[in-house]
């Protein structure tokens, strides 16, 4: 099975569950297979949950774990603990819910920063160091966090490092009248994604990760991507720009995507697609460009009109 008809397959059988939200079906599994992370935000009950418990689903022999993040939650709740065993006298390392292929961070700004904080170095390097040991998380690792922006009391804002982290930030919105129909249809006896059946394994998923690592792409489109980037820096209405992981996150998502579109090289159109995604969280508003009702993706949008495009 060639690597385009695995991307198909897991691509339809997740927008079967998650109805009317195909562009970023797309994203969120072009993110995953790119090696990166996900922020989902927006409204309570517009699919965020259900779309990381149909991704795992989807998968054969991918394990997935839930974190409800509350304000009480500690770092040791995701990294693990040392218990003593009183039989031995000696410690046994019992992993937290990091050690998985896919981990779901629910409402992960109800977390203080201290608990945030545990998620940086796995989110950033695949490894955790616990107890001064380090531990390497292999396989997948695809983190899916979510958030509502609606919430202010009882919530922690996301440090800019932690959501530099994150290599794409989604926003599903509301679904069409005609699709909202079609979700209660498929909810009148039980839950589309309990009888989900897997259609990849996990194997499959990682070779995926392979493949778009291998889609050619060009001298000119690196230099493009790292103006695109570079045009947030220096610019008046921002205060803190986005770094060279903006540039690294849009190279691999853009070539992640183009495996999903059966395509063996990345072009500009596919980059400017994505950009907004990858890098309007990671920039800092002056205030006074804040206090005037600019939108971080508004200026991402405009330094795509103003950035040359390689021809």
């Amino acid at each position: 099975m060639s690597v385009s008809i695995t991307a198909s397959r897991l691509e339809t059988a997740v927008s079967s569950v998650v109805r009317g939200q195909s562009d970023v079906v797309r994203r969120v599994l072009a993110c995953m297979i790119s090696g990166g992370h996900v922020l989902l935000e927006d409204f309570p009950g517009t699919g965020k949950t259900t779309m990381a418990k149909a991704i795992a689903k989807a998968i054969r022999g991918a394990t997935f774990k839930r974190v409800q993040f509350t304000p009480d939650l500690l770092p040791s709740d995701i990294l693990g603990i040392s218990v003593l065993d009183p039989r031995t006298q000696e410690f046994r390392f019992h992993q937290g819910p990091i050690f998985t292929d896919i981990l779901l961070a629910d409402e992960i700004n109800r977390a203080s920063p201290r608990t945030q904080s545990a998620l940086l170095e796995a989110m950033g390097e695949r490894q955790a160091t616990i107890d001064g040991q380090r531990y390497d998380l292999d396989g997948l690792f695809f983190v899916i966090a979510t958030q509502n922006p609606v919430e202010f009391r009882g919530t922690y804002p996301l440090p800019e490092a932690q959501m530099d982290r994150f290599s794409i930030q989604c926003k599903l919105g509301y679904v069409t009248a005609t699709e909202e129909a079609a979700i209660l249809a498929d909810q009148a006896d039980s839950h589309p994604v309990d009888t989900l059946t897997p259609v990849a394994s996990r194997d499959e998923i990682i070779a995926l990760m392979a493949a778009a690592r291998q889609v050619r792409f060009s001298e000119e489109l690196r230099h493009y991507v790292v103006s695109l980037v570079g045009a947030t820096r220096g610019h008046p209405s921002i205060q803190l720009a986005a770094s060279p992981r903006a540039s690294l996150a849009l190279m691999k998502i853009s070539q992640a995507l183009a495996v999903f579109q059966g395509l063996d090289f990345v072009s500009p159109e596919l980059i400017q697609s994505v950009a907004a995604d990858v890098i309007a969280h990671r920039i800092v508003l002056a205030p006074e460009a804040k206090y005037s009702g600019v939108n971080s993706r508004q200026i991402i949008a405009d330094l795509i009109e103003l950035t040359p495009v390689p021809v």
